[in-house]
């Protein structure tokens, strides 16, 4: 029997018994289409996450604090010595106030971020209204949506409008009296950050910060990812407290490998309901052609032929339902996704993709589909290629 015979017998099933045949890839569809889109969510919110949190630059940062417990501040000499260290790139500081902003003739409470806008930078800050602060120009601010909710304006309505603010700094154990006020008047909203909290971020030139005072927070942009641990242990030494965002991100990935594990899971155990009900189309399939076995097999088939072409039946089925199962996935998930943007955009939040379909796990699915078929088929192959020719044909 020719290829393009074992070929055209293999595919007659799709059209000689259609309804069960696409009863049968359906099920199969939706049993990989469960699996892409309970996996394709988990990377979605991964990637979501890890969008929020981080920043190209920021990866190779560490984030310093003073350690008030032990007395350690962080001090402008305790900066240089950090910035001596070996595999240091940088260090960028920032100052964290109190203070009270004023919008028109309104004002209010918040807390002010003073940073160098390196600094602001390697915080990794996204904007949902406007842009980013401009090097050139050291009177524009970023405000927390939080601040627009307290003066009853969207995050729009923010951008390009004036504020000024003044600095409350506050005693510590190393500068106990507490000082005059900063003040600070026509800066600019340059746009607006997602945050509950009444926050804003401005940069530190321009304004007339006393040199006693001491830093709240420091990044340390270190030369490569290979020299963070010995810098990190460095400045542990020094008795400041370290962390590193690179370790979150590190984190994050262990909790949603473990995540996508279990979604998938959940998947696995609707393609195993599916498999079997491919596995009886396949029998009942064997059944029904008996007579049509013998037949071929009293014109010189041979075993291998007809095992040959229950094999490419099953196969050609189970790739039918991987396909279906991409489809039903990846629409299932686009429509969720509208839904819950839709329904976000209706609130005030902020849209997000909720699903991402990694080119690696698609051609899994695939590849999985044919494996299935052809594991699902080899049973039945092996019983129809091992009928008696003469018993196939008594059996009519």
């Amino acid at each position: 029997m020719t290829a393009k015979d074992l070929l055209k017998l293999s595919t007659r099933i799709f059209t000689a018994r259609k309804g069960r045949t696409t009863l049968t890839v359906l099920g199969m569809g939706i049993g990989f289409g469960a699996i892409l889109f309970l996996v394709s969510l988990g990377y979605g919110l991964q990637g979501a996450l890890l969008k929020t949190i981080t920043s190209t630059g920021a990866l190779t940062a560490l984030d310093v604090s003073p350690n008030e417990q032990d007395g350690k501040f962080l001090s402008p000499a305790a900066i240089e010595e950090i910035r001596k260290i070996s595999g240091v790139d940088t260090v960028e500081t920032s100052y964290n106030f109190n203070a009270r902003i004023k919008l028109g003739d309104t004002g209010s409470d918040a807390r002010g971020e003073i940073a160098s806008l390196n600094y602001l930078e390697l915080e990794g800050l996204k904007v949902v209204e406007g842009k980013l602060l401009d090097p050139k120009n050291p009177k524009e601010v970023l405000v927390s949506s939080a601040i627009g909710k307290v003066f009853g304006k969207e995050p729009k309505d923010l951008v390009g409008q004036k504020i000024s603010f003044s600095l409350l700094p506050s005693a510590t154990d190393e500068v106990p009296a507490p000082r005059a006020n900063i003040e600070a008047g026509d800066y600019t909203i340059a746009g607006v950050t997602e945050s509950e909290e009444a926050v804003f971020f401005a940069p530190e030139d321009g304004l007339d910060i006393p040199a006693d005072i001491p830093f709240a927070k420091a990044k340390v942009e270190c030369r490569s990812s290979d020299v963070m641990a010995s810098v990190k242990d460095a400045i542990s030494q020094q008795g400041l407290t370290v962390s590193s965002l690179s370790e979150t991100v590190a984190q994050v990935n262990k909790l949603f490998s473990v995540v996508n594990v279990v979604l998938g899971l959940f998947g696995i155990i609707t393609l195993a309901v599916s498999a079997i009900g491919m596995f009886n189309t396949m029998t009942v399939a064997l059944l029904e052609r008996t007579t049509e076995i013998g037949i071929m097999r009293s014109i010189g088939a041979s075993r291998a032929d007809i095992l040959l072409m229950f094999i490419i039946e099953s196969t050609l089925m189970g790739f039918a339902g991987g396909v279906a199962g991409l489809i039903m996935g990846i629409a299932s998930g686009q429509i969720v996704n509208l839904i819950v943007n839709i329904a976000a955009k209706y609130m005030g939040g902020q849209s997000l993709n909720l699903f991402a379909y990694p080119f690696w796990f698609l051609g899994f699915i695939l590849a999985a589909s044919i494996i299935i078929g052809f594991l699902t088929g080899i049973g039945p192959a092996k019983r129809a290629s091992s009928l008696d020719p003469l018993e196939a044909l008594r059996s009519r």
